[in-house]
């Protein structure tokens, strides 16, 4: 039977600098080695005692983390999450860690739940705001395992971890403190796109949370389904004398959206979210979020911004 996560209260404007966030959620986590096998579930090559794991004299061991990906013909894609797994898994010794795709790639997330029959599991979506995916699919595949008790988690965004990942990506990418508030820099925040209202909501609180990290004017801007797209966006703020402008990429993986984007300024555009730090500890917080609720709510209705 599913579980989803309950909703969270609505969040105050943040007081606390991302930085001093981003250390507060990692000081509970250790770091220790992994192996991840081909088809992403967890090698066992030594067992880890955690303190979610209790002794082998009884008890029950934590729910299994399934990270949910979309799936993509990119073959960087899949080494792409599984890269992001084992960094998941050096946080975490001892957790089992798993993966399962809406589509796509193997394994596909109904092989992932019947591996996991008449046991418990807390399905994390890599997907960064609360679109179709989140809302029906995911949902429609715990109910038909009912033979594995399930909570979903709320999507990876927003979240200030996010923020944290961007900021990285944009400074490989060429992005200067110098460029602080400077009158001609700003950022085109390069999404999927959806239909949904909510997940152009969560878009929208992301790009506005970066815009305070960065200090200038940040665009969101769509590969699909709605507009504008990233060559609008960036001739609107060229029009406003925004000439140094940067493609942030909000794709947990490569793909073909992410290539689309990114082809709009070549020069200046950085890389998906990928197997980035933040990232690892953000996946960890949405299953500690989801694993430790209380009252059963609707998950897909958060604003995931706690």
């Amino acid at each position: 039977m599913t579980e989803p996560a309950p909703e969270q209260p609505q969040q105050s404007p943040l007081t606390d600098s991302t930085a001093h966030l981003l250390a507060r959620i990692t000081d509970q986590f250790g770091a220790q080695l992994s192996l991840v096998s081909r088809n992403g579930t967890r090698r066992p090559m030594h067992r880890t005692r955690h303190p979610d794991r209790p002794a082998a004299d009884g008890g029950t061991s934590a729910p299994a983390l399934i990270a949910v990906a979309h799936g993509s013909r990119d073959p960087k894609a899949l080494r792409t999450v599984l890269a992001l797994l084992d960094l998941v898994r050096d946080l975490r010794p001892g957790l089992d860690v798993r993966l399962g795709h809406i589509e796509l790639n193997a394994p596909l997330l109904p092989d992932t739940l019947d591996s996991l029959r008449g046991a418990e599991a807390v399905l994390v979506p890599l997907l960064l705001g609360r679109g179709h995916h989140v809302k029906r699919d995911l949902p429609a595949a715990t109910a038909a395992a009912p033979g594995v008790r399930t909570r979903i988690a709320a999507p990876l965004g927003p979240h200030p971890l996010l923020v944290e990942a961007l900021y990285g990506r944009l400074v490989e990418a060429g992005w200067d403190a110098a460029d602080h508030g400077a009158r001609h820099a700003a950022v085109v925040l390069a999404a999927a796109g959806s239909r949904d209202p909510d997940s152009a909501q969560d878009t929208r609180r992301t790009a506005r949370l970066l815009a305070e990290r960065l200090g200038v004017p940040v665009v969101p801007a769509y590969a699909s389904a709605t507009a504008p797209t990233v060559p609008a966006a960036l001739r609107a703020l060229a029009a406003r004398g925004r000439h140094r402008a940067f493609v942030a990429s909000y794709f947990t993986a490569p793909g073909r959206f992410a290539s689309a984007c990114a082809d709009a300024v070549p020069h200046r555009a950085a890389a998906p979210l990928g197997a980035h730090p933040a990232m690892a500890r953000l996946v960890l917080h949405r299953y500690d979020q989801a694993r430790t609720a209380t009252t059963p709510a609707d998950a897909v209705s958060l604003l995931a911004s706690a």
